[in-house]
C-alpha cells in the first residue's frame, strides 16, 4: 500500500501544546501588566490569553490547511480552564458553568475582535479593549490596538508550514508605541 505514504500526517499534541504555551507565555509577558495597564488579575491574564489566542486563530483560519491546528489549540485552552478552575478549588457541579461562562466569553470577545480589526481605524478595536480589556474604563492608550495589529501583521508573514511545525512567533509589546 503506498497510499499511506501520500497521507498528511495529523497534528499532534507536541505541535498543538508548543502554540498553546507560546500564546500563554505572550499573555503573561510583564510589560503587558505594567506598561499597557492590564489587570493582573485571574480576569485580565484570561483576557490576554483570549486576546492572544483570537489573534492566532485569526492566522490559522486564513489557511485552510492549518484549520484543524486552530480548532486543537481551541480544545487544549478548553482543557487548561478546565485544570485551572479545578486547581482554584472550583467545585466539581460548577465548573461545566463556568466553562461556558467562559467559552461564551472567548466567543464574543473573537468575534468583537475580528470586527473591530477589519475596521479601517482603531476606534472600535480601542471600544473592544476597554470593554473586554480594561472593564468598560477608558483605554490607557490605543497602543494595545496597536500591538494587535501588529500581531496581525507579523502572524500572517510566517509560513503556514512553520506553523503547522509547533514555531510561532509574537512581537515583543515593549517595542510597540
Amino acid at each position: 500500500m503506498i497510499f499511506p505514504l501520500f497521507r498528511r500526517q495529523p497534528r499532534g499534541p507536541d505541535t498543538i501544546s508548543a502554540l498553546y504555551g507560546m500564546i500563554v507565555a505572550q499573555a503573561r509577558l510583564p510589560c503587558f501588566y505594567r506598561e499597557y495597564r492590564v489587570a493582573d488579575t485571574v480576569n485580565g491574564r484570561f483576557d490576554l490569553i483570549v486576546l492572544h489566542l483570537a489573534l492566532v486563530l485569526e492566522r490559522l483560519a486564513a489557511d485552510d490547511a492549518l484549520r484543524g491546528l486552530g480548532q486543537g489549540i481551541f480544545d487544549r485552552l478548553c482543557r487548561d480552564m478546565d485544570h485551572n478552575l479545578r486547581e482554584m478549588g472550583i467545585a466539581d457541579l460548577k465548573v461545566p458553568k463556568e466553562m461556558q461562562r467562559m467559552g461564551e466569553a472567548f466567543y464574543g470577545r473573537a468575534q468583537a475582535y475580528r470586527a473591530a480589526l477589519a475596521a479601517p481605524d482603531d476606534r472600535a478595536l480601542v471600544e473592544a479593549l476597554e470593554r473586554n480589556i480594561y472593564g468598560g474604563s477608558p483605554a490607557p492608550t490605543p497602543r494595545l490596538a496597536a500591538y494587535m495589529r501588529e500581531a496581525l501583521r507579523h502572524l500572517a508573514a510566517q509560513g503556514s508550514d512553520r506553523l503547522a511545525a509547533g514555531e510561532m512567533s509574537l512581537p515583543d509589546p515593549a517595542n510597540i508605541d
